[in-house]
């Protein structure tokens, strides 16, 4: 493996359990992240010299630690300590149970949803800190300016190390107050994805979701969100992106698709269905046309009802007009579209299809939901449909 990508690979793969160690003594998570993007860039200065050690993680975190040392101490009397030849070998997260909860990052995930931080902060820490989304991914997720999400961060970073919250798994009697919000961030993690933002997100997203989901056996948010995240990744394929209604069935991973489906099964509320539970019955309605060879447009417009009657999100509201401009035609989809999504990428795509189902000019809308776009693949295939919009 080449230098880069075994930096990459840590990056992706252990890079909330790393910065978890890191901020575990004083709950500084700036310094933290600070010293482990110091301690990457040394990586790839000294790594296609050195070659890459045994154990990556293990010589980034030592390197980290150094880099917060020196923080710590004055000016004048800053010494770095050489790296021990064995640093490279000693597995540093050998020590710390990573299975306490199912996984690494959702102790941290759950310490990001302390109750002390700042409720509308706690899910776009828990993306940035934990799952290393940039802060522009994260305001584009939420359709809010990049500006006002770093200060969001910044405040709940400064709110952390200020109250000193430690870096714990919370007492099980404390997870169930916590728990939304940390569904909120795997839901978010996997959103991202949905969008065009990283290769690997949807996969870590249901990674996660399913740990714990498992972790908590009967808890019918936790399945219902393992489902949606499941049925997603079953549809997922490499190379062009191709939207869903275009997709051949054919290629979908009956494997996931069974196992989402089991997953759906198990999110069996005691009262009404949840967010996530609507919504993985929404996959799973598409997911059906596998077997069915047609999507049932009635369910999904039902399923939408309720859905905006529990969690009337932008995103829910434009997918929503979408189902009833295939039901009652593409005019009553674009009368349906929410006003005040502008600076929502889903929006411009879902009117620009519609407005292409009209025989209306779609090009402008085309053009501008490829500007908003995160993934270059989508916003290649925006663009030709803005000189060649679908019948």
């Amino acid at each position: 493996m080449s230098p880069r990508a075994a930096a990459e690979r840590a990056a992706r793969v252990s890079y909330g359990r790393l910065v978890a160690l890191l901020a575990a003594p004083d709950g500084d998570l700036a310094l933290a992240e600070d010293a482990l993007a110091g301690a990457f860039e040394e990586a790839l200065r000294r790594w296609p010299g050195d070659g890459v050690p045994a154990n990556p993680e293990g010589w980034l975190l030592t390197v980290a630690r150094n880099r917060r040392r020196d923080a710590w101490k004055s000016a004048a009397a800053r010494t770095s300590a050489p790296l021990e030849d064995d640093s490279a070998r000693t597995d540093p997260l050998a020590d710390h149970d990573p299975y306490a909860i199912g996984d690494k990052r959702l102790e941290l995930l759950f310490v990001c949803a302390h109750p002390a931080i700042e409720e509308a902060a706690r899910t776009p820490l828990m993306l940035q800190t934990v799952l290393g989304f940039e802060a522009a991914e994260v305001a584009r997720a939420f359709a809010v300016p990049p500006a006002a999400m770093a200060q969001r961060l910044v405040r709940a970073k400064r709110r952390i190390k200020q109250a000193r919250i430690p870096f714990a798994v919370p007492d099980r009697r404390a997870m169930p107050e916590r728990l939304p919000a940390v569904l909120e961030a795997v839901y978010g993690c996997a959103a991202i994805d949905w969008r065009g933002g990283r290769g690997s997100a949807a996969g870590e997203a249901q990674y996660l979701a399913v740990t714990l989901a498992g972790l908590l056996h009967t808890e019918a948010e936790a399945w219902g969100l393992a489902a949606l995240t499941t049925l997603t990744l079953a549809r997922r394929a490499a190379g062009a992106f191709v939207p869903l209604a275009g997709q051949d069935p054919s290629t979908w991973d009956p494997d996931l698709v069974a196992e989402g489906e089991a997953c759906l099964r198990r999110a069996r509320p005691d009262g009404p269905p949840g967010r996530f539970q609507l919504e993985a019955a929404i996959q799973a309605v598409h997911v059906d046309r596998r077997r069915t060879g047609v999507t049932d447009w009635a369910a999904l417009e039902t399923l939408y009802a309720a859905l905006l009657k529990v969690a009337p999100s932008l995103g829910a509201r434009v997918a929503a007009a979408t189902v009833r401009g295939r039901l009652h035609g593409p005019e009553a989809g674009l009368a349906a579209l929410p006003a005040g999504a502008e600076e929502f990428q889903p929006y411009w795509a879902a009117r620009a299809d519609l407005l292409a189902r009209a025989g209306r000019d779609a090009g402008p809308a085309y053009r501008r939901a490829a500007e908003l776009a995160d993934s270059p693949e989508v916003a290649a295939f925006l663009r030709r449909r803005a000189t060649t919009p679908p019948p």
